[in-house]
Order: C-alpha cells, then sequence, then structure tokens
C-alpha cells in the first residue's frame, strides 16, 4: 500500500494574508499578546512540515494495521501513540479547541493546520479534534466544577471524548431515539442504559480514559428531539480529585469494518449492561413540559463539526489532486494532437487531462473560499471584532454552513474520481495513492447528518430565518458585488455569468417557495440540487473576489505563477462550473415528477 503525501500551503497564506483580512483577527484582544500577522508564514509553514513528518508517516499503518478490537478494547497502530503524543504535547491538537487557552490560534489559522493533518493521515485526525470538541461543550453549559474535572485533560489529550447520538435502526431519527436516563438521589446523577452506534473515536488505546456525552431522554420527559438532555459519561468513573476510579459499565460491543478511515475507530457502545452506568446532566433538568437541553447543547459542537467534516473532505481531495499532478508531469504517453507524428509528451499536455485537472483545481480553491470564509465568521464571533461585524457573521455562518458540510463533501468525493481517472488504470490499483483516498472519502457525505438532512435545512429553514431577511441580505451581498464590479473589463465576462446566475437563483426561489404550497414533495425532491447550485452561486462570488487580488498583485509588477493561476482557475470555475446554475434552475422550473410517479415494484 503506497500512500504519498504531497501538500502545499500558498492557497492558505493568500487566503489569509491577502484575501481575507487576517491583520484584523490576529489584531484581536484575544490574540495581540502571543501572536502577530508576521507568525503567519512560520505557524504555516511548521504545521506543514509537522504533518509531513509525523503523521504522514502513520498513514499506511491506519490502513494496513487499522484500529482493532481484540478482547474486548480497541487497539490503535503502534505508530499512532507516538505520533498522537508529539500532536498533543506541541499543541497542535485538542487544546486549539479551547477559546480560553494559553496560546490558542485563531480558527482560520488551526483550520489551516488541521487541514494539513487530514491530509496526512485522515484516519488519526479525529482522535485530536473530539476530545477538544467535547471539551468545549462541557465548558460551555456545565457546572465549574464539571469544567475543572474533565475539560483540562481532555484539552490536553490525557483523555479521550466522543458525540454519543446514533442508535442502531435509529439514523437521522434522532427524536425517536431509545437510550433513558434514570434519576438518583443525587439531581445531578442518572444511571444511563442504552447503545449507540457509529460513535467516531468510542474507544481506543491512545489516551487512559474517554469522556462520552451521551444524549438520551431522561424518564418521563417529553417524546421527540425536544426530550432529550446531554449527560457526561466517563469511560471510566473521576473521582472529585481528578484520579481515575472504577469502570463506569461502557460496553465497547465492537467496531464497525469499513471501506476507509480504518484507523479510525469506529464503535457501538453499550451503557449500562449491569445497571452501574452513570452520567452526570449537562446543564439543567427538563422543563415543566418536559423538554430539555440536549438538543441546542449538542449543536455547539454539531454546527462545528459540519463545517470540519467539509473541511476534510477538502483534505483529502486535495492530497488526490496533488498526486494527479505530479504523476501527470511525470507519466509519458501519448503524442499532441497537434503533432500526431511527433515526440511522447507528458499526459498534462493532453487537453483532457488539462481540464480533469483544473475541474479539480477550481472546484478544490473554490470548497477552500468557502470553508475558510466560514472559520473568519467564527473569529469575529467567538473573539470579538466589531459589533456590527459579528451581528453580520452570525447571520451568514448560518447560511454557509450546510453548504460547507454537503457541497464540499460531495464534490470532493467527485475530484477524487478524476484524480482517479487522470492515473488511469493505475488509480484503480492500491499501489498508488488516490485508491485510498476514495475510500477514505466517502464518509464525509454521511457524517454529521446527510447531505439530504444538510438541503433540507438550507431550504426548509436557512431560506426562512427572521421571515427570509438573512437570506435576503446574504443574496444581495453577492448582488452588490455584481453592481459594483459592473465596468471591470478584465472580468466582464465573469460578472455578467456571476449576475445571470444570481437572478436565475432568485427566480427558482419563487418556483420552489410555490412548490411549499402546491405540492411539498417537489421540495425534497430537488432540494440537494438546489444547495449544490447555492454553493456555486457563493463559491464564484468568493473566488471572484480572490481573482480581483491577483489582478492588483499582476498589474503592481508581481511576478508569481500563483496569482495567473488564481486566474485562469477563477475563470475556469465561473465560465464552466458556475453555468450549472442556469441549467439545474430550468430542470427545477421543469416540475418532472417521475421519480415521484414511478411504481416501487418497477424500480
Amino acid at each position: 500500500m503506497a500512500s504519498r503525501y504531497t501538500y502545499n500551503n500558498r492557497d492558505h497564506k493568500f487566503i489569509i494574508k491577502e484575501w481575507l483580512d487576517g491583520r484584523k483577527i490576529l489584531g484581536l484582544k484575544r490574540f495581540e499578546n502571543h501572536l502577530s500577522f508576521d507568525d503567519v508564514d512560520a505557524i504555516l509553514d511548521e504545521s506543514l512540515k509537522m504533518s509531513r513528518e509525523v503523521l504522514a508517516p502513520t498513514n499506511d499503518d491506519g490502513d494496513n494495521i487499522g484500529a482493532k478490537f481484540v478482547d474486548g478494547k480497541v487497539i490503535v497502530p503502534p505508530s499512532f501513540h507516538k505520533a498522537f503524543k508529539f500532536v498533543e504535547e506541541n499543541g497542535w491538537g485538542g487544546s486549539n479547541k479551547d477559546i480560553d487557552g494559553e496560546g490558542t490560534l485563531p480558527e482560520i489559522l488551526s483550520e489551516a493546520v488541521r487541514e494539513f493533518m487530514i491530509g496526512a493521515n485522515p484516519s488519526m485526525t479525529p482522535y485530536f479534534g473530539l476530545a477538544g470538541g467535547i471539551a468545549s461543550v462541557i465548558k460551555a453549559f456545565g457546572s465549574k466544577e464539571q469544567t475543572d474535572l474533565y475539560t483540562s485533560n481532555m484539552f490536553q489529550g490525557i483523555w479521550g471524548g466522543t458525540m454519543c447520538l446514533t442508535e442502531p435502526g435509529g439514523g437521522s431519527d434522532v427524536g425517536d431515539m431509545t437510550s433513558k436516563a434514570y434519576p438518583t438521589d443525587n439531581p445531578l446523577l442518572y444511571k444511563v442504559k442504552g447503545t449507540k452506534c457509529f460513535i467516531t473515536g468510542g474507544d481506543h488505546d491512545l489516551t487512559e480514559n474517554i469522556i462520552h456525552l451521551v444524549l438520551a431522554r431522561i424518564d418521563g420527559a417529553a417524546p421527540g428531539t425536544k426530550g432529550l438532555s446531554l449527560f457526561i459519561v466517563p469511560k471510566i468513573r473521576v473521582n472529585e480529585d481528578g484520579s481515575l476510579g472504577e469502570p463506569n459499565d461502557v460496553t465497547t460491543v465492537g467496531i464497525e469494518h469499513k471501506m476507509g478511515l480504518k484507523g479510525s475507530s469506529t464503535a457501538v457502545l453499550s451503557f449500562g449492561d449491569e445497571d452501574q452506568c452513570f452520567g452526570y446532566l449537562l446543564g439543567s433538568a427538563p422543563d415543566e413540559k418536559g423538554f430539555g437541553q440536549g438538543m441546542a447543547q449538542m449543536f455547539k459542537m454539531i454546527n462545528g463539526s459540519r463545517m470540519d467534516t467539509g473541511h476534510s473532505a477538502l483534505g483529502v481531495a486535495s492530497v488526490a489532486y496533488n498526486n494527479a499532478v505530479e504523476y501527470a508531469k511525470e507519466r509519458v504517453q501519448g503524442r499532441p494532437i497537434t503533432d500526431p507524428r511527433g515526440k511522447r509528451v507528458p499526459i498534462i499536455q493532453h487537453e483532457d487531462v488539462r481540464r480533469m485537472l483544473l475541474t479539480q483545481k477550481a472546484t478544490l480553491e473554490a470548497m477552500r473560499a468557502m470553508i475558510f470564509q466560514g472559520y473568519y465568521y467564527l473569529d469575529l464571533i467567538d473573539f470579538g471584532g466589531a459589533p456590527e461585524e459579528v451581528a453580520q457573521a452570525k447571520r451568514f455562518i448560518e447560511v454557509i454552513t450546510p453548504l460547507v458540510k454537503a457541497y464540499c463533501s460531495d464534490q470532493g468525493w467527485l475530484m477524487v474520481t478524476e484524480a482517479i481517472q487522470v492515473y488511469a488504470g493505475y488509480g484503480f490499483t492500491e499501489e498508488y495513492p488516490v485508491a485510498r483516498n476514495a475510500r477514505d472519502i466517502k464518509i464525509y457525505s454521511i457524517w454529521e447528518g446527510t447531505n439530504f438532512i444538510q438541503s433540507m435545512d438550507l431550504v426548509g429553514r436557512k431560506w426562512n430565518l427572521e421571515k427570509g431577511g438573512i437570506f435576503k441580505e446574504f443574496l444581495q451581498a453577492i448582488g452588490a458585488f455584481v453592481q459594483s464590479n459592473q465596468g471591470n473589463t478584465e472580468f466582464a465576462r465573469e460578472f455578467g455569468l456571476l449576475g445571470e446566475a444570481l437572478q436565475s437563483y432568485v427566480d427558482m426561489m419563487t418556483t420552489v417557495f410555490g412548490y411549499f404550497k402546491e405540492d411539498i414533495r417537489m421540495v425534497p425532491l430537488y432540494s440537494t440540487r438546489i444547495l449544490r447550485i447555492t454553493a456555486e452561486l457563493y463559491s464564484a462570488y468568493l473566488l471572484l473576489q480572490q481573482a480581483l487580488v491577483a489582478h492588483k498583485k499582476i498589474k503592481e509588477g508581481t511576478k508569481d505563477a500563483f496569482y495567473t493561476g488564481k486566474i485562469q482557475t477563477v475563470k475556469f470555475y465561473v465560465r464552466n462550473i458556475l453555468p450549472d446554475v442556469m441549467a439545474t434552475v430550468r430542470i427545477i422550473k421543469e416540475a418532472d415528477t417521475s421519480v415521484i410517479d414511478m411504481p416501487e415494484e418497477a424500480f
């Protein structure tokens, strides 16, 4: 098995230092005493070096050895231990999830680091992020005693963490879950019983304890999602002084046998088989209506996890693209169509190979632009930008979260298939890295709510926030950008296409609002396609912003192939991918019901 880690950080430096106002973020009070704008290059370079030298060498073990279930326990590959310890001890792991932690990086930097790490070994990286994310939830909603007892060891990577939501047979029907919690004499302490499945990092031997956040219904609480509460359930009980006590009746039933991410354990966990599993309620007990706080608490992590899931797809797909580019430059086959009797040439000189490569480059840069715009908003929200900027960031992050999760995980998969096609037959073999990239990346469209769920969130909820006011502002920002660049001659064709796509999208919304009233079935029929074209519209808007920056640099005399490449990449995206908006709107307006009319027995 041959993994090959090839990555660069030039686009990240451009995004943070030239496109987004990274100077503003690093100038916020939270960072002014330990970070400066001049640190950006060093952080990006050092973390990429760490990913290449520490994490990437463990990637083959993750796939070849994988996580093993032995005698009721999960064992990860031996090489994971040293790498895990190095990352945590050097501040590249869960500590960056501590919003108040010493030396914490802003999201625009810490998530760039995480992207490099994902590319280096996507099956190890969840072990880092989960504990920090879970600790953040406890810190946000728990008591001081709970925060003091659990979060320090989790942020440091001494203890692991999981979010236990999904149940066998339950899938996305969260409100139908059967896990229960029963009161004890202590109003905060409950006995927890139930089974959870598909729990990432549910068991492993990297840390001395694992703190599970378990979503369950307190006996007598309201049905559905409104009645759920969240509980801190340690694998090993934690004494008041922070020392470890007895096992907490949490049993690992087994781990899944997956097509990819084999080094990441995905466990089935059983709580309370011996009626001795105790969990501490996070927040308050259900109110007089039986409504719990669990779902609201969980979404503090879920929304961030959805961003991270789309970003993970970018990390894996970027490795596939970078490998495909290098292979295309080295692989000599065929002759130019303009000189059929000439010398054989590297396949990167063939037109269709160039199309496949530029499709990947343009789509991946579109994904990265959208993702880092989102992290920029989160930095403003979390670390206190100007009030008006924070207000807009809160509004727009609502809209783009489902776009990042679904568009990036869907397109990431498709871009890996393009990378495989560049390799041709060799891409279908396990001796080359892109086959594994395909196996690893597919889960991201399923994690953290399937992409259909994201699409219904967009159309059913985000379109209607504040009576449609937020989404209206979102579209108005794109419209204002087009209007302010009406006289731009360098990108006249591109701004014309963006304006046409925007108008087509607005027209489509009117059609779909009609479907809500006339035939609601048409909404879920088209929702995934609506999400895709929303992301394409928004991505084209962001990429054109980047193109303006690159063009300005060239006009100023900067000689750097990166800027020329950025402009050609943006033109390709706007001219070749953005028109999908207009084509899909035509399909949506057609209102074809053949899917609905199809008899089940005819499938």
